[in-house]
């Protein structure tokens, strides 16, 4: 499959990049704002989900292009006051709903290239729902990471797993003129993956003890028990691109890890990303006018459906995805974000090792 991912990639995009070390790859699409599109950890299986159709089409799509991508670079809010995603006075719904093209549909430029890694950079002006205009310079740097820096980050050893491990470090600089503060509106970094979604899927979501709801369910409305079973220490979301809904989990109970697992193909996923406990400030990107506009989450799970009833939907896949604290800068300053992949294909009984150390679930409990 990845060779295909490739060929395919190639045919529509000359300035591909592809990082390689030893058997694993990745490749990143400059035109996409220097997505990671997919990795592999033996040069065989891919792990990002890839939208054929719409790439192929050559087309643009009203609201938001699901070009696919395991670690896609967008900015929050999406909703709310502060909202970058709707226009000043309109209604927060999927009509209105516009993702800003300079992080949906226009390419980021190639600034370093390695062999391990590539860097891509853009400045952009948006405005948020109250009026407020940000002009905010990106960069991000994309690194396949070896084996040595796997192991100490997942403290295992892998000489007998499959393992890839890709790391994005994203950095947003105030360009302009005015400090970025809560009455203005401070966006954040905001990485998303696109995952293969399949009937065996399940997000893993651990969480901590802390104060108020372990998991925010209340995105797209209440996810029905048989898609959310919650448990003393972790959450288990069904991954199988067959309902629209959303999760997401507060400053308060997150850990540093989100995850998934395909029993099918004994494939387990982990993300891992920058928190500081310290950090209680995370936009709202609920679409609705809101209360506190600065209670949002630090993690999200998305599982594609259709957004109403015999409507097509975007695609057959789920989302991890990781936030920055609300960006408070004054001119000149940055904000720095890091979000970190990591795919691993072995025997269940390794694998569940380090979901119940990492993700506080036993594989088992899955099936």
């Amino acid at each position: 499959m990845y060779a295909k991912d490739r060929q395919f990639l190639q045919q529509h995009h000359s300035d591909l990049v592809e990082l390689e070390l030893g058997n694993a790859r990745a490749l990143i699409c400059p035109a996409y704002q220097g997505r990671v599109m997919t990795t592999t950890a033996d040069g065989e299986a891919s792990y990002g989900w890839i939208n054929y159709e719409l790439i192929k089409s050559g087309k643009l799509l009203p609201h938001m292009n699901a070009f696919g991508g395991e670690d896609r670079f967008w900015l929050g809010p999406e909703g709310g006051q502060y909202a970058l995603y709707f226009k000043k006075g309109d209604p927060f719904d999927g009509d209105h709903w516009q993702t800003p093209a300079a992080i949906d549909s226009e390419p980021f430029e190639t600034t370093n290239t390695t062999k391990t890694s590539a860097t891509f950079s853009r400045n952009v002006s948006l405005t948020n729902y109250t009026g407020t205009r940000f002009d905010i310079g990106i960069e991000r740097t994309v690194k396949l990471l070896d084996k040595a820096e796997i192991m100490r980050q997942l403290a295992v050893n892998t000489d007998s797993l499959k393992v890839v491990g890709i790391q994005s470090d994203n950095v947003i600089t105030n360009k302009g003129k005015q400090a970025w503060t809560d009455q203005t509106g401070m966006p954040s970094i905001w990485i998303l993956g696109m995952m293969n979604a399949s009937p065996e899927s399940m997000i893993i979501v651990p969480y901590r003890e802390g104060a108020g709801q372990p998991v925010n369910d209340s995105y797209f409305g209440k996810v029905p028990a048989d898609r959310l079973k919650m448990g003393k220490t972790a959450a288990l979301f069904k991954a199988d691109a067959k309902y629209r809904s959303k999760i997401g989990v507060s400053p308060a109970r997150v850990t540093n890890w989100i995850g998934s697992y395909d029993s099918a193909t004994k494939t387990l996923t982990l993300v891992t990303y920058d928190f500081d406990p310290q950090d209680h400030l995370y936009v709202n990107s609920a679409w609705e006018h809101q209360k506190d506009p600065y209670s949002g989450d630090v993690i999200n799970a998305y599982n594609d459906g259709p957004m109403k009833p015999g409507q097509p939907q975007m695609g057959h896949f789920y989302e991890l995805e990781s936030s920055s604290p609300a960006a408070n800068l004054a001119p000149a300053a940055k904000r720095q974000h890091r979000h970190t992949t990591f795919h691993l294909q072995g025997s269940e009984q390794q694998l569940n090792q380090l979901a119940i150390r990492l993700l506080h679930t036993d594989l088992v409990s899955i099936k």
